[in-house]
């Protein structure tokens, strides 16, 4: 267990039941992260973000891009379907999100992607083949918990449910030069050891009985007074957000009816990514939502593993025929729920992978790497929706018309959380102030 600062006035024995191990920072304890992130100020907004990296890289022309009059080398099988909103349409295998339309944007032309795998692009917008500063970029949610801190002192303000990946380049960035302080809290997937609750691992949040009695157990123990003697204020403050409630119960999946659980489908992060380093897990982007409710400003998770080449087993239709309805199904159960919720303009989803796929399919019944261009969902955050913004060329290959980059999505994301990333800076290492996108790029002006 990390030690508190001052352990002659406040003895870690006397809180033996709760620990919040390294949280993944060098071991760094709860209270100095809420300490460090005190100088940040903390703001009422209840504007959020779920971010969603597809990791492996998406085929935009087997999606929302397709070219059905283009050679069936480039085409591949699948029909275009027509959508809610006239003149959009997009893969016939996603009618929940073709039903859904009108509270989608699709990109066709995000540009300036990436070569190779590797998440940092998607989570900070920063190409990873250009310079850096020291300590590297942070990524986004980092950057929201540095400039806005917590919107609720018994929520942490950036929460990452992203399960890692036995290959490296798909996992998260990290807070790069803003430190340990402003790294995501994990309170699932490969992270367990990030919190233990009097033997009480985030493997049984599931087992809402026995979830829910380990934190009466400590609420009786806070009731007798002397527990908390001795804390100072952000001792309490780290015991207040572990033993909140509203955190407990965002991630207690049993509080949500079970037809809503059905409503966005369920898997096994274990099996899954044991297999083959895929966390194909719908359930996350329902606790994603269920953490937003209660006051997180920024939750990203990893969905499927979309990098197929083809070869045995890894034909990319196949794997499609198979993929696709389960992301259909999820992602449009996310955004009908917020929708219902009233959360639609304070909560931003944004769903996209580090690069395209190659318009010709290979010898091998697959698609390859392409950065040439990308394409991005996008819902919610009270932005124009029920449009398409860019084109690209009769193959796929290109951008044809309005190109975007990623600095104007990363812009936008901030604009949508009351920030402005053209004015608003962040200090590295060396005391350098650093604006929070490249290029002095603008927010998208088509989503306003």
């Amino acid at each position: 267990m990390s030690v508190p600062p001052n352990p002659g006035q406040y003895r870690p024995s006397r809180r033996g039941f709760l620990q919040i191990g390294s949280l993944g920072m060098a071991g760094l304890a709860l209270p100095q992260l809420l300490k460090a992130e005190a100088s940040a100020g903390v703001t009422s907004s209840k504007k959020s973000i779920i971010l969603i990296y597809l990791t492996g890289g998406p085929p935009h022309q087997d999606m929302f891009d397709l070219k059905p009059d283009a050679p069936k080398e480039i085409a591949g099988p699948w029909k275009p379907m027509a959508t809610n909103v006239p003149g959009i349409q997009i893969c016939e295998a996603f009618p929940k999100i073709a039903r859904n339309m009108d509270k989608f944007t699709i990109i066709r032309s995000l540009v300036g992607n990436q070569v190779d795998h590797d998440a940092i692009q998607v989570y900070n917008g920063h190409d990873p083949r250009k310079p850096k500063p020291l300590g590297g970029w942070p990524q986004f949610g980092s950057v929201v918990s540095r400039v806005q801190g917590s919107a609720d002192p018994a929520i942490p303000p950036f929460v990452s449910l992203c399960y890692a990946s036995p290959h490296g380049p798909y996992n998260e960035p990290g807070p790069g030069f803003l430190g340990t302080s402003h790294a995501p809290f994990r309170p699932t997937g490969p992270a367990k050891d990030d919190m233990t609750l009097r033997g009480v691992t985030v493997n049984q949040f599931a087992d809402r009985k026995t979830l829910l009695r380990g934190f009466d157990t400590m609420r009786k123990e806070v009731d007798t007074g002397d527990l908390t003697t001795g804390m100072d204020s952000f001792h309490q403050q780290a015991f207040g957000l572990l033993t909140s409630s509203r955190l407990a119960e965002a991630l207690d999946l049993s509080k949500e009816p079970e037809k809503v659980v059905q409503r966005y489908g369920v898997g096994n992060p274990k099996i899954i990514i044991d297999n083959d380093g895929s966390p194909r897990v719908p359930q996350s982007m329902l606790m994603a939502r269920r953490l937003i409710e209660a006051g997180a400003r920024v939750v990203t998770l990893n969905y499927s593993k979309w990098d197929w080449h083809g070869g045995k087993g890894n034909e990319i239709f196949k794997r499609e025929a198979e993929d696709f309805p389960l992301f259909d199904k999820c992602v449009s159960a996310l955004v009908e729920d917020l929708h219902l919720r009233g959360m639609d303009q304070d909560c931003t989803v944004a769903v996209l992978g580090e690069f395209g796929r190659t318009p010709k399919i290979n010898a091998q019944v697959g698609r390859d790497h392409w950065p040439q261009v990308n394409c991005v969902l996008l819902a919610g955050g009270g932005m124009k929706t029920g449009q398409v913004i860019g084109s690209t060329d009769r193959i796929a290959g290109e951008a044809a018309s309005r190109p975007v980059t990623f600095g104007e999505l990363h812009a936008t994301l901030y604009k949508n959380l009351g920030i402005d990333a053209n004015h608003t800076t962040i200090t590295d290492l060396n005391g350098r102030p650093h604006y929070l996108v490249e290029e002095n790029s603008e927010p998208i002006r088509e989503l306003a």
